[in-house]
């Protein structure tokens, strides 16, 4: 389980999850290609088990989201509710 970093980092690359979470679990095969990939690092902060995650991304996602999977780009400012594609996903990251 990732622990979250400090807050004044920028330009990561953040999914917030809950480790039960359907969606979540969809999406992390295409994580995990993303990574290999295009040679990015995406942050996985576990919220559902964590109150202090889960305070972080409230402050992050704004009301944007409200749930899971919640990917927040710090260096661009993009964001994505809900499972997605793995091109919307490369996209988010800034990768082609």
């Amino acid at each position: 389980m990732a622990e979250k970093k400090s807050k004044t980092s920028k330009g990561r690359l953040l999914e917030f999850y809950g480790t039960e979470c359907t969606f979540c679990i969809k999406m992390s095969p295409l994580v995990e290609k993303l990574e290999k990939e295009k040679k990015v690092n995406v942050e996985k902060i576990e919220v559902w088990h964590n109150a202090e995650n889960a305070k972080f991304m409230q402050e992050v996602d704004k009301g944007f989201c409200g749930g899971v999977p919640f990917f927040f780009n710090e260096k661009t400012g993009a964001k994505i509710c809900g499972a997605v594609s793995y091109d919307k996903l490369k996209e988010w990251a800034g990768v082609k």
